[in-house]
């Protein structure tokens, strides 16, 4: 039996796999670029298969495809889109900075299951040409620019926007919770005055709704497609209104706002909408730190730490410390958190790698922008469902510690004088008192004066 086929191209001949439905270009870029095993994201080759499905119905009603030929490129297309199709998609990220590889992966794969399609001969190109008929009135400039936002907006919009309500939901109920439980604040990691644990969590709360709000700013521009821009930026080849009406089947198909670019020069040659996203990605991962690090910070314990607030216990912490349990979701979230900051770093550098007409460092922003959409989404959900849900707050040992805070005496500084009020800390720290305690013995206010400025629930609500 026959393991490969012999097809062609430009250069001349290639054997491919017998069973492959790429062609020779990709099997060029499959043996030129062995570097790392990864793949595009399932959501980006997805969005390659839309715009092609798209670029054969619009080119069948200009006249331009047979209408035979464009019903078997988009029956092929949809099988692209549904991840039929996955395992013909070999090429690694990091390849020709265009992305051509993929986008003629993409061409070869949806030709030669369309001539399956239509009873031909794998790599015949016949009746459907990966070139002129799969790809016609495209470039991968604009193809492979446009996939990237398509993909990204439909991962921002579906997965990461979602995600983050979600945990901005699970924080908003449990400040609600723990309105009523005062704790001491903290700052500069030294004892401050007092705090409600529900104000403290509202703060987290209001961090995701920022988070959303930054996403929701950075989407007009990602809704800009690339194109009919074609090669340069001219549209040479492509018919008029070809692109435009791709562009409409596109936004009715996923129900997001997609347009054409309002000048395709800069769409093609730069990629400042992905580095803006990717930037916004970055600030969520600093929010979602902040949040994990305090969670984690004032869970540690049980005994010898913080311990203001108990931690779902998910599983085992040690393999050598019987009973011990650790942080695991948070810790989740600060290496996720990690990788975001560096993909950030690589989308900003291949952001600098636009020359003249083309940005050449496309495929590895694709990947780390998607990457960071997605593991932000996942591990947010995770801190919603695993961790914040089942937060509990330590009550006695929050009140213990407000007694114990030196700062105490900040509310007594109005009524007695900040020196005064500092002699008092001092004393207590000395002694190992509270402030209440050498504060009554001092006789510096009545007892019913003192226990009111000293109310801790007081000192949290201003004034």
């Amino acid at each position: 039996m026959v393991d490969h086929r012999v097809e062609t191209d430009s250069l001349g001949e290639v054997e491919v796999s017998a069973s492959a439905y790429f062609g020779a270009q990709t099997e060029r870029a499959r043996r030129n670029f062995p570097v790392s095993g990864l793949r595009f994201p399932r959501r980006f080759i997805a969005a390659m298969g839309m715009l092609k499905t798209g670029a054969a119905a619009v080119n069948r009603e200009l006249g331009v495809l047979d209408p035979k030929v464009a019903e078997a490129i988009q029956e092929a297309a949809e099988e692209v889109i549904d991840g039929r199709l996955d395992e013909h998609f070999p090429l690694d990220i990091f390849q020709t900075g265009s992305g051509t590889s993929t986008n003629m992966n993409t061409n070869e794969v949806i030709a030669n299951r369309a001539i399956e399609i239509l009873g031909g001969t794998l790599g015949s190109k016949e009746p459907v040409h990966p070139n002129d008929h799969v790809n016609y009135g495209q470039s991968s400039n604009d193809t492979i620019p446009s996939a990237i936002h398509v993909a990204a907006y439909g991962a921002v919009a579906e997965d990461l926007e979602p995600a983050l309500e979600h945990l901005r939901r699970s924080l908003a109920a449990k400040a609600v919770a723990f309105d009523d439980i005062v704790k001491i604040g903290r700052t500069h990691l030294q004892d401050a005055v007092p705090v409600r644990l529900g104000q403290e969590v509202s703060g987290w709360a209001r961090q995701v709704e920022a988070a959303l709000e930054r996403l929701d700013a950075v989407k007009p521009r990602l809704a800009q497609l690339a194109l009919g821009g074609t090669a340069v930026g001219t549209g040479l080849n492509a018919r008029p209104g070809f692109a435009e009406a791709v562009i409409a089947r596109l936004a009715e198909r996923t129900g997001h706002p997609f347009v054409q670019a309002p000048n395709l020069f800069e769409a093609l040659a730069a990629k400042d909408a992905a580095v803006e996203t990717s930037g916004a990605l970055k600030t969520i991962a600093v929010s979602l730190t902040k949040i994990a690090n305090d969670i984690r910070w004032l869970g540690s314990g049980p005994r010898c730490g913080i311990g203001e607030l108990q931690l779902p216990s998910l599983q085992p912490g040690s393999s050598i410390m019987p009973g011990k349990v650790n942080p695991v979701i948070p810790e989740s979230v600060l290496m996720v958190a990690a990788q975001v900051v560096g993909n950030d770093a690589t989308i900003a550098l291949g952001g600098l790698s636009g020359n003249f007409e083309l940005n050449v460092m496309m495929p590895v922003i694709a990947y780390n922008l998607l990457q960071s959409i997605e593991i932000l989404a996942n591990v947010s959900r995770l801190l919603a469902d695993r961790c914040v849900d089942g937060l509990v707050a330590n009550e006695e040992r929050c009140r213990e510690l407000v007694e114990q805070s030196l700062a105490m005496c900040t509310a007594l500084a109005p009524r007695i004088g900040y020196d005064a009020a500092a002699a008092i800390a001092k004393k207590a720290f000395a002694e190992g008192r509270t402030v209440r305690e050498v504060a009554r013995e001092a006789g510096v206010l009545s007892d019913e004066e003192l226990d009111e400025a000293l109310d801790p629930r007081g000192q949290t609500e201003g004034g």
